[in-house]
């Protein structure tokens, strides 16, 4: 059989390594668009903060590769697949397969702001743009951040920590969004303020000029509101990602723009083909379908089961959990699930804080089952979202009781979930 892998991160690193446990003989060949071995992702803040050199960014040598037995192609993107002929197109030649996994990830989405595009604007989603950005940190130069999702605020985080002036605008009226909730928000953001980080939510952006003038910043940010333009020296955006899938017009393959749907088995509906990680649309443990989780470890978990099937394995994948780790601005910033009250009438939020020590923990409950939380402060309340886990997965109850004082919290939890 020749089974073949496109992509070269998370997922295709996980399928490949899933692929081989059932099937060592076949052929497996690895295509990736990135010049060589796999790098995470993950590391890019710490190495733009200089806490990590270049080389450790890297997770797998060409050695890895070679005792899995796939052979690799690096450097290349393909550019058609052929589902009736079960073949593709890669840098000008041709491939035949008999099982394919797309796991391409994604590339970042900039938004839809006049002149945007144009020297002095960074994305940081690739260890080339990290490279690119760099050397642009320079202390006392001014930044401005277009978006605050993980990736912008941990750029943010490694320019302030450099010296730059920063400034994030974020279009929704609170920073992480789609990561924290109302009050654990307003905590990060005055965490940011204290680093010197200026804030302006509920902004939109009218354009960008790049005046011509002598003596004139080289960027200037015009903003949809009464708000005064920022000048600046540089631009980053992260607004988003979204899975680059046109090689598969006019296959079977559905997709849009989120992704490729998937069913338990990372399957795509079309004999032969599988997709995982970031390109995929895949089920949830909240009994959703079809879910965008463009996160590591969602990634990790569906490759497992995509490689194992495609070896001829009969794998469930048993449905994705978000989950957000990160460290920034001196806060330890998680969340787990659901945490954002709907308006049921069943569902209750239990919080608990302290503001002066800058921690905050909330769960959300439905008829006692926890559905998600949100953690802010000390790397030891993780504790929480690590006895919550197993739980929501199953559905079964666990109760946050009131502890007293803050730090005895996630004992509190983990005792009260194994009396169950």
């Amino acid at each position: 059989m020749r089974a073949v892998i496109i992509g070269n991160s998370a997922a295709a690193l996980a399928a490949a390594e899933s692929f081989r446990l059932l099937d060592r003989s076949s052929e497996l060949t690895l295509l990736s668009v990135e010049p060589g071995p796999a790098y995470s992702r993950v590391l890019l803040p710490y190495y733009l903060r200089g806490l990590l050199p270049r080389e450790r960014m890297f997770i797998r040598d060409l050695a890895d590769y070679q005792a899995l037995g796939v052979q690799t192609r690096f450097g290349c993107a393909v550019t058609r697949v052929d589902d009736r002929q079960r073949t593709l197109t890669v840098g000008g030649s041709t491939l035949t397969w008999d099982r394919l996994l797309v796991a391409t990830g994604a590339r970042p989405v900039l938004p839809r702001v006049p002149d945007l595009e144009g020297p002095g604007l960074h994305t940081l989603w690739t260890l080339k743009d990290a490279d690119g950005l760099l050397p642009e940190l320079l202390p006392g130069r001014r930044a401005v951040f277009i978006g605050s999702g993980f990736v912008a605020l941990q750029a943010a985080w490694a320019a302030s920590a450099r010296g730059l002036r920063v400034t994030v605008l974020e279009a929704l009226p609170r920073v992480l969004p789609k990561v924290l909730d109302e009050s654990g928000s307003a905590m990060l953001e005055a965490a940011m303020r204290a680093h010197g980080v200026e804030v302006r939510c509920a902004v939109g952006i009218e354009r960008v000029e790049r005046p011509e003038a002598a003596g004139a910043a080289p960027l200037r940010v015009v903003l949809s509101c009464e708000d005064p333009s920022l000048d600046a020296d540089l631009l980053v955006v992260g607004a988003g990602v979204r899975p680059d899938l046109a090689f598969l017009a006019g296959t079977a393959v559905r997709y849009e723009a989120g992704g490729i749907p998937v069913d338990e088995r990372m399957s795509t509906g079309v004999p032969g083909i599988y997709a995982a990680g970031d390109a995929a649309l895949g089920p949830s443990v909240f009994g959703e379908a079809h879910a965008a989780q463009a996160l590591w470890p969602t990634a990790v978990e569906q490759g497992k089961v995509a490689g194992a099937n495609m070896a001829g394995g009969a794998r469930i994948y048993p449905g994705s959990l978000t989950m957000n780790v990160a460290e920034m601005f001196g806060l330890t910033v998680a969340s787990m699930g659901r945490f954002l009250e709907g308006g049921d009438p069943a569902e209750e939020a239990v919080v608990e804080q302290d503001p002066r020590a800058g921690r905050y923990v909330k769960v959300l409950y439905r008829e006692g089952v926890p559905l998600g939380a949100v953690v802010l402060g000390d790397p030891e309340d993780l504790a929480v979202l690590a006895a919550l886990r197993p739980r929501i997965r199953a559905g079964r109850p666990a109760r946050l009781e009131p502890a007293r004082p803050f730090r005895g919290l996630h004992r509190t939890l983990a005792l009260q979930g194994s009396r169950r």
